[in-house]
């Protein structure tokens, strides 16, 4: 007997409630293996395959491990989780449900920031002024360095970020945000507008 194909899909939420109504609409019923709580399932009718109910990082780090063979999760949870993604992995089609971007978003009042080249002049002369660097909030933490490298920005500090990243800059736990959303209205509400690229 072989091993099973494993199929990860997320434990709960609406992301597990969209890729069961996926399963579904395709005829295959997913279904849990032993008690309520159980992160093991089966493809009803389906020999060889087994669902591992896990959250959506825990997905993409799998993936990248070699210890799921497809996954229902993010693209912002791969490229996140999976070193040298591009490479090691397999994007296959999006599936038109729980989009969001990754975005860099900073306080209103900085009136003179709107793209990242203005966030790097705000770099560059932030320590001198405040003798210390930007501070950066997110859970992002591999794509907002790639990200940052990208556009040429090197003096800033990341403070991890495990929830509620939209309020950090009313905190005074970090100067700007790098976090998902779908429609801005939490940025929005905290007093953060999203930089255009």
């Amino acid at each position: 007997m072989s091993a099973p194909l494993v199929i990860a899909i997320p434990s709960k939420g609406r992301l597990q409630k969209d890729s069961a109504a996926l399963f579904s609409k395709a005829g295959l019923e997913v279904v849990q293996q032993g008690a309520e709580r159980s992160y093991r399932g089966v493809i009803e009718g389906i020999d060889g395959v087994e669902i591992a109910f896990l959250s959506a990082p825990e997905i993409a780090r799998e993936i990248g491990a070699g210890a799921v063979h497809l996954g229902i999760t993010g693209r912002d949870q791969v490229e996140e989780s999976v070193p040298d993604f591009a490479t090691r992995t397999d994007l296959l089609l999006p599936l038109g449900f729980g989009h969001c971007d990754v975005v860099v978003a900073v306080p209103e009042a900085w009136i003179d920031v709107v793209t990242m080249e203005d966030l790097d002049d705000v770099a560059a002369g932030f320590r001198p002024r405040h003798g210390r660097r930007l501070t950066v909030a997110t859970k992002y933490i591999n794509t907002t360095r790639r990200f940052f490298a990208g556009h040429g920005i090197a003096d800033y500090r990341i403070v991890e970020s495990l929830g509620a990243t939209e309020g950090a800059p009313a905190t005074g736990a970090a100067d700007l945000i790098v976090d998902i959303t779908s429609t801005g209205a939490t940025l929005r509400d905290n007093g953060l507008k999203i930089l255009a690229d």
